[in-house]
């Protein structure tokens, strides 16, 4: 059955269908109210006239159908099958900046907490998203000092020898460490962030009001008092939630740019009133997407699909039909309010999917005059801004750089100095590394580090990383210097598996840590190893992290080579009968290198040393065995050896 036979059998009701290619790859995905009636428009020839359209229909063979009750969960399905599958006529979400959510780790024996960028059906529990981004990172500061439910990357499904430094400073309660803090008392602070996270503080009022005055009537006056100090920063945040309620509703707005086949959207983000935060999107190459297709109206008649074909290549109203779509569908949280440029088709059902979702009324609205026309007008203007300094000559300044790292990362803070980490050897030979250092936005070569190994022998650069990290970290915590705000390892994952356990040793836990590895320039951030942070090619962010692990390979690579070199000269001299250590220094003084010596006649050298000794150095270089005795008359090998000749 061919394609045109395929179509005419489709049913006449609801569904999504999926284009295919000869090699079964699903290249296109759309929704209909009626399966039959859409895909068919696609045949007509206005349809295909198109340049985009048409060069659908010549690559794809075959159309599959998934047949669902309604247009909701038509709208809902086309958003799963383009996240799955990625089809290249569809728009894709590309996303430069992801919120933060609080994650509860609640498959584990002690739970953790700890910000998070990605949503995973694990068992955990996640609250947000939070914006600004840095307000996910206060909440969990507050748990640790509130609460003592850590954050660090030790296994607490196991127990350690000792606690790390985060137990002795108050901020943690030592679940690592058996009999440090009860499972009982474990839980209760586990179930006392629940409620706090979930916004129930009335119910979490009550526990700890119970529970200080149970403390204090058995004398535990320390207990009682970190109750009551909860009870107060509970009361506080409150007082807080109770002013900002009062306030206008949440919001997010929409802006965008396009030129030459590229586009970036900025989305503001709105919070009681207040834009509290700004992120970007961005495609760099969009000749393949069929605008015009990607959120078609359902009932397309065809008079309909003869002024699409007349549209330009870009629609603003049928990308942002599907933009929003991938943005919001399935997502824990939805503003009341989506300011968005344009009319769309199915704005009407995303309205209505979306209430639903959030079980509350949510509005997209494309205002035309007013307040809110104004907030469009200047997210068009931060996303033309957005542009230029994505795909033309103006580049972001450092302190923006920076801040998009942080957010790339999901860093604690905005990094101010980053300590990168590389080694370098022959098949073992030489092991050294390097330590360069990035501090507010540019290289600081005075604090530049090399490190001869000294522990390990042989090819083990996972051993080398772990000396050399424990070496570094540990002088710093004996001079009780602060640390860097990250540490970069020139490798992938075996590297930082190992600079890890090298920080683990000393007692450092919450160390932003991640490793960028060669060729692939993926970065993983130690944690969610899981979710390696693939960044565009032409990320100013990709750029700062390749220029830095560069950097600590050159300053590796020429240490390497000078070590090489010092081996070489001392140890080929040395073999030469006659030459000591004295000597040595002598001809490598005079002749500059040991290139020099071997080109040396042996005036030249008689000029250095006595006549004996250099017929000895031009017999041992010119390979004349017979011709270098040994103080006893014996014959003495003047062969190079083979690591000699290797090298030379």
């Amino acid at each position: 059955m061919d394609l045109h036979q395929k179509i005419r059998t489709l049913p006449q009701q609801p569904g999504v269908y999926l284009y295919k290619n000869a090699e079964g790859e699903v290249i296109y995905v759309g929704k209909a109210k009626n399966l039959r009636s859409r895909v068919s428009s696609y045949l007509l020839k206005a349809n295909q006239a198109n340049a985009k359209t048409g060069t659908l229909m010549r690559e794809a063979v075959d159309v599959d159908y998934i047949q669902v009750a309604n247009n909701h969960e038509a709208l809902a399905l086309e958003n799963n099958l383009i996240k799955q599958r990625k089809p290249r006529y569809n728009i894709l979400l590309r996303d430069d900046k992801t919120y933060p959510y609080v994650k509860l780790t609640m498959g584990d024996r002690h739970p953790k907490v700890f910000v998070t960028r990605k949503l995973r059906k694990d068992g955990g529990q996640y609250f947000g998203p939070y914006f600004p981004g840095n307000l996910a990172y206060r909440i969990v500061d507050l748990i640790h000092r509130s609460f003592l439910i850590p954050s660090c990357k030790v296994d607490l499904n196991r127990y350690h020898p000792r606690p790390c430094l985060e137990y002795y400073i108050k901020r943690c309660s030592g679940p690592c460490v058996e009999n440090l803090v009860t499972p009982e008392a474990y839980r209760e602070a586990v179930r006392d962030v629940q409620l706090f996270l979930e916004g129930k503080e009335g119910e979490l009022e009550g526990r700890l009001k119970q529970r200080m005055g149970e403390a204090a009537g058995n004398e535990q006056f320390e207990l009682a008092a970190k109750m009551r100090d909860q009870l107060i920063t509970l009361q506080e945040l409150q007082a807080k939630q109770r002013i900002a309620s009062t306030e206008n509703e949440d919001a997010d707005v929409f802006g965008f740019h396009f030129d030459k086949e590229m586009l970036a959207v900025a989305q503001f983000h709105m919070r009681e009133g207040k834009i509290v935060d700004k992120r970007d999107f961005f495609w760099e190459d969009l000749q393949d997407v069929n605008f015009e297709m990607v959120a078609e109206e359902d009932d397309v008649s065809s008079a309909d699909a003869d002024v699409t074909s007349q549209q330009q290549s870009f629609s603003p109203t049928l990308f942002f039909s599907a933009f929003l779509k991938q943005l919001y569908l399935d997502q824990p949280y939805v503003p009341r309010q989506i300011l968005v440029p344009v009319e769309f088709p199915d704005r009407v059902a995303l309205t209505s999917a979306l209430s639903e979702q959030s079980k509350r009324k949510v509005e997209i609205l494309a205002p035309q005059r007013g307040d809110k026309r104004s907030l469009l007008d200047l997210a068009g203007t931060n996303a033309k801004q957005s542009y230029d300094q994505r795909f033309r000559t103006l580049q972001p300044s450092k302190k923006a750089i920076a801040e998009a790292l942080q957010d790339a990362l999901n860093l604690p803070e905005v990094p101010t100095r980053i300590e990168c980490f590389d080694i370098s050897h022959i098949q073992g030979a030489e092991t050294v590394a390097s330590m360069v250092v990035w501090e507010n936005g540019d290289m600081k070569k005075a604090d530049y580090r090399k490190f001869k190994l000294k522990t390990v022998t042989g090819v083990d650069d996972f051993a080398s990383m772990h000396e050399i990290l424990v070496r570094r970290y540990s002088k710093l915590q004996a001079n009780n210097e602060p640390f860097p705000s990250l540490i970069l390892i020139d490798g992938g994952l075996g590297q930082l598996h190992a600079a890890y356990a090298a920080l683990e040793s000393i007692g450092v836990t919450l160390q932003p840590l991640a490793s960028i590895a060669k060729r692939e320039e993926v970065i993983y951030v130690y944690g969610q190893e899981d979710d390696p942070v693939v960044l565009d090619r032409r990320s100013p962010v990709l750029h700062l992290v390749q220029r830095i692990r560069d950097e600590s390979h050159r300053f590796a690579i020429n240490y390497h080579r000078k070590r090489r070199e010092m081996r070489d000269r001392d140890s080929e001299l040395l073999q030469i009968p006659g030459v000591g250590p004295t000597t040595r220094k002598r001809l490598i003084e005079h002749f500059g290198s040991l290139r020099g010596i071997k080109a040396a006649g042996p005036d030249a050298l008689t000029a250095v040393v006595n006549a004996a000794t250099a017929k000895k150095i031009r017999a041992y270089f010119d390979g004349e065995r017979e011709a270098a005795i040994d103080g006893n008359g014996v014959p003495v090998e003047t062969e190079t050896p083979p690591e000699f000749r290797i090298l030379q």
